[in-house]
């Protein structure tokens, strides 16, 4: 084999012919391969995936490995054979596990369905689904199929209005699958009567135990008495989860949230009935006896058996929207903590304020975003956010707009709404509202693309307001009153592009499309673009305060600097400062680093520099957000930066000043506080790796830097002294968020240490060992310097260690 690989990989190439030339491209392949990490793929302009996918046969046997035959060819024929039996076995006690494994299994297939994969292959593999008059003469597994199709009907529904599918659109495909049957809107009252059935045989088993006198005679749910008690609380928790959970669907649907208070009692009843079916694994797990699953883990019931009534490839041909591939089920635990983690985000959505203020609006959706919900919760937020084309389909999207920008009555009074800009300003508002309602990669693409309607909305107002400024003398009082309208709105339009390219830009970090060589360029353009946005911020915030003035009684004494203070001192103005020196201060640490050759840095053999420059800010340019930006001046602004003024500047120490500022003005507010501690840690780890590398010297061999892409942060070592993922540029997922992993505080080596001190002197030797050991591992994870630890008495151990490490690398 070895002999063949050998003799193609040194073939000679063909002689050209009149239609071909034959170039050896072996050493770019080879490069290319080399160049290329796990996960990644080569972009270019005559290769696309969806060409080289296109070359294979879709749908033919001998092309597609989905198309295999296996399984039944038809529900008939399933049913046929014995697949999905009525009752599912003639004993009453293995009937109720198998009608357990079918309701867990469901489950499972429910939380699989959910995460983008088709109905017809997940909640719809089950042959009781298919034909659900079978069912009839078992009105347990009759009752509790009835609900899953009601409840995957309202999900679709949902799903559909929000139109949030486009990601995921294979999730509302249905293809002919019987969704929808007579008497299921009686499904509720269904499983209540069986609810009620189960509870009273629930009782007689208690009544029975306790030598109690049993008020009614009832047949019991099966023939065990034993097992009676825990059949019955296994089945009752399951049909009462699926009874919530359908309640907390219908009540989130009900218009401008007035349903939420009784979604989030039903929210909490289903929380409580999923910790019951957790609880019932093990009674089920010990009493199972049907067949095995193999991998424990995988097992898509609590029992660990196999289900009856299922097979996946049985709508493969027929209802499946895509050619039919093996898709991997849920496991039952799996599918609980989905389930778990779905009715957390939907109490989420429960709880919020619903906030008639833009700001607070796009504040939560970047709040809910970061726990990445599913696409039943963001169609949730969704539907909630934008009904009617209302917001809450409660208020107008112009009132929401003339709130922003703190509109003077006088001109809320003109007929607001017929203004052209404010409709067109309404759309894009909308539109973008249902962006911030699509998963990460969806959105960053949707952000780039809206981002060219708000620019060339911001255009046109000012170019409006250049016309109406012109013609000044003739204007008539009403005029005058259209220009101070536009000079607002362009402002305020203004200052959500920004905001909007700032998130884009961020989310990239999150999605990992930038490697650790352009961070520099990312962080430089971000800087830019907290500058205008900060720029646009206190704009508005001062045109707001002179309205608000105009409003109260003038005071003689009223001093004339108040606006000025109130615009450059308010919380939001110095949390954007914040993130301009922050931005700031890592771009030109990282300009300083890489020319003064401190990190080594492959260059790339498929694209320059300015190509990936364009390619990454591509939307940004071609929307002028913000003009006049290029890659000339980029390397410009960072060719000559060198560490001395990265030091000299002390952007990090700017940064710690104004969040201890800024504590007090968060002091109610847990979510920005956690964000203040975020940077502050972001600007420390930054300051101490610019003070280590600065002592150090550009020509100190000890010192390696190199970037790392696994969590976006630079790791240093510095002789071994100076480790972990601290320096050179955390990254930032979200709006105003900066993040980095958790501190370590070397706990261990400070309990030896404390302990050491209750038992002896801290001068003593032993106390001296443990507190250098303790103030050594601090240093190495960062939270202090070397020079610190020097400082602290231990300059002479320092001084031996170092020159060990000079010798060895004498010896070396």
């Amino acid at each position: 084999m070895a002999e063949k690989a050998s003799l193609v990989r040194f073939l000679p190439v063909p002689s050209p012919s009149e239609q071909t030339v034959w170039a050896d491209v072996s050493s770019l392949l080879n490069a290319a391969c080399e160049d290329l990490q796990e996960g990644e793929l080569i972009h270019g302009e005559n290769f696309s995936l969806f060409a080289a996918m296109s070359a294979l046969e879709i749908m033919d046997p001998k092309m597609d490995s989905g198309m295999e035959s296996c399984g039944y060819r038809s529900v008939e024929e399933a049913i046929e054979n014995n697949a999905a039996p009525i009752p599912l076995n003639h004993d009453r006690t293995i009937d109720v596990q198998c009608v357990i494994d079918v309701m867990d299994h469901l489950l499972a297939c429910e939380a699989t369905w959910h995460t983008g994969h088709s109905l017809a292959q997940t909640v719809f593999s089950c042959i009781y689904l298919l034909r659900l008059e079978r069912t009839s003469l078992h009105p347990l597994l009759h009752t509790f199929c009835r609900i899953i199709r009601a409840t995957c009907n309202s999900v679709i529904s949902v799903v559909s209005d929000a139109r949030t599918h486009e990601e995921e659109d294979i999730f509302i495909m249905a293809h002919g699958l019987p969704l929808k049957g007579e008497g299921d809107e009686k499904c509720l009252s269904m499983l209540q009567a069986v609810e009620e059935t189960i509870s009273r045989q629930l009782r007689a088993c208690k009544a029975l135990s306790s030598n109690k006198k049993v008020l009614e005679d009832i047949e019991p749910l099966q023939t065990k008495f034993d097992l009676e008690e825990g059949y019955c609380k296994a089945v009752l928790c399951r049909l009462r989860f699926r009874k919530h959970f359908y309640h907390t669907l219908i009540c989130m649907r009900k218009p401008q949230g007035k349903g939420f208070e009784l979604a989030k009692k039903h929210i909490a009843s289903c929380l409580s009935e999923l910790a019951e079916m957790v609880n019932s694994s093990v009674f089920l797990s010990s009493n199972a006896s049907g067949i095995c699953q193999t991998d424990a883990e995988d097992c898509t019931t609590a029992s660990g058996c196999q289900p009856i009534g299922f097979d996946a490839s049985l709508n493969g041909r027929f209802s499946a929207p895509t050619p039919p591939r093996a898709i991997k089920i849920f496991g039952w635990k799996k599918a609980v903590k989905y389930f778990e983690k779905l009715l957390h985000d939907l109490a989420i959505i429960c709880s919020f304020s619903l906030s008639p203020f833009f700001e607070d609006v796009l504040r939560f959706v970047g709040q809910f975003q970061k726990s990445k919900p599913d696409l039943v919760a963001r169609a949730h937020l969704h539907i909630l956010l934008v009904q009617d084309g209302k917001l809450y389909g409660r208020d107008y999207f112009y009132d929401i707009i003339s709130r922003a920008i703190s509109l003077p009555d006088v001109i809320k009074n003109q007929e607001l709404h017929k203004s052209d800009f404010v409709v067109q300003l309404g759309q894009l508002v909308v539109n973008l509202l249902k962006v911030l309602c699509t998963n990460a990669a969806w959105q960053r693409r949707k952000l780039g693309k809206i981002l060219q309607d708000w620019s060339v909305t911001s255009v046109q107002l000012e170019l409006a307001l250049k016309r109406e400024l012109g013609e000044l003398s003739k204007l008539s009082v009403d005029e005058n009153i259209c220009i101070k309208l536009s000079k607002l709105l362009l402002i305020w339009s203004e200052e959500q592009t920004f905001w909007i390219a700032s998130r884009f830009l961020m989310m990239g970090f999150e999605l990992e499309l930038y490697s650790p060589c352009e961070y520099c360029m990312v962080y430089w353009y971000l800087y830019i673009i907290f500058v205008k946005l900060l720029e646009k911020t206190q704009m508005r915030l001062a045109a707001s305060l002179d309205t608000s003035k105009k409003k109260g009684k003038k005071k003689k004494d009223h001093p004339k600097d108040t606006t000025i203070d109130a615009t450059h001192f308010s919380p939001l103005v110095l949390l954007l400062r914040c993130y301009i020196c922050l931005s700031e201060g890592l771009a030109m640490m990282l300009a300083a680093l890489s020319n003064e050759r401190m990190i080594s840095q492959k260059p790339s053999i498929f694209n320059s520099e300015q190509e990936r420059f364009i390619q990454h800010f591509d939307l940004l340019l071609k929307a002028h957000v913000p003009d006049h930006i290029s890659y000339v001046l980029f390397k410009k602004s960072t060719v000559h930066t060198q560490l001395t003024s990265v030091m000299k500047y002390n952007y990090f120490g700017d940064v710690q000043r104004i969040t201890k500022e800024l504590r007090g003005s968060f002091a109610g507010d847990p979510e920005r506080l956690a964000e203040l501690r975020q940077i502050e840690q972001v600007a420390e780890h930054n300051r101490i790796a610019l003070n280590v590398i600065h002592q150090a010297g550009a020509r100190d061999q000890s010192l390696k830097l190199r970037k790392t892409s696994g969590r976006h942060c630079g790791q240093m070592n510095a002789g071994g002294a100076f480790g972990g993922n601290r320096g050179v540029g955390p990254v930032p997922p979200e709006k105003g968020i900066f993040p980095l992993d958790h501190l370590h505080e070397c706990d261990l080596e400070k309990k030896e240490y404390m302990a050491c001190l209750k038992s002896s002197n801290h001068l003593s030797e032993k106390c001296k060992h443990f507190s250098k050991k303790y103030l050594q591992c601090r240093m190495e994870r960062n939270l202090m310097a070397k020079q610190d630890l020097s400082e602290l008495g231990f300059r002479e151990e320092l001084d031996k260690e170092g020159s060990k490490e000079r010798d060895n690398k004498i010896e070396k």
